[in-house]
């Protein structure tokens, strides 16, 4: 078994990673494999909706790093996404992949069902709920499993490692990744 985790932020080894890892580690805990993808690593370009996708199970109209993180994708069981709260909203880069990964989604139905899936954000002080509904909402018509938690998903801090201080978000990102693997342990 195996979860795949998508990092929107535009920094390596920031907040978002930060939490993300403790929703992996409880994950690991539990013999669950786990990959961390951090995309401001890759070239994601925004989806240029010309459908060439459709039955290929696959973008095969822009050349950048879509393809292989995709792939991994939906080669898990399971997927976390992650992005920081930017403009009240998820980050250019998660939103350029989420884009491309709906419509390809949306035009090879099955790729995604049944996943076992989650989304977290790392957030200053507003815009997390929205965050965290745009990638949920991803998952929800994807026909994924989604999985929660004793509150939202969300954990605040500014700067680099702050939000290890928030100890409820803690608490919050440990226990999803104990409901994650629960779920997972069940399908798979």
């Amino acid at each position: 078994m195996k979860v795949t985790a998508i990092c929107g932020s535009a920094h390596k080894d920031g907040n978002t990673e930060t939490i993300m890892k403790l929703v992996l580690r409880e994950l690991q805990a539990q013999q669950i494999e786990t990959e961390l993808i951090p995309l401001c690593d890759l070239e994601i370009q925004p989806c240029r909706g010309c459908f060439a996708c459709r039955g290929k199970g696959q973008c095969t109209a822009i050349r950048d790093d879509f393809g292989g993180c995709f792939e991994r994708m939906v080669s898990a069981q399971g997927i976390l996404l992650g992005s920081p709260v930017y403009s009240a909203d998820i980050s250019a880069k998660m939103k350029a992949f989420l884009e491309r990964a709906g419509v390809v989604a949306a035009c090879n139905p099955g790729l995604l069902k049944y996943k076992v899936c989650a989304s977290v954000a790392a957030v200053r002080r507003g815009g997390g709920l929205t965050t965290v509904d745009t990638m949920n909402h991803f998952f929800l018509n994807k026909e994924t499993v989604l999985v929660g938690s004793t509150y939202w998903n969300m954990v605040y801090g500014k700067e680099s490692g702050e939000v290890l201080q928030d100890e409820e978000g803690i608490k919050n990102m440990k226990n999803l990744g104990e409901n994650m693997a629960w779920v997972l342990k069940r399908l798979f």
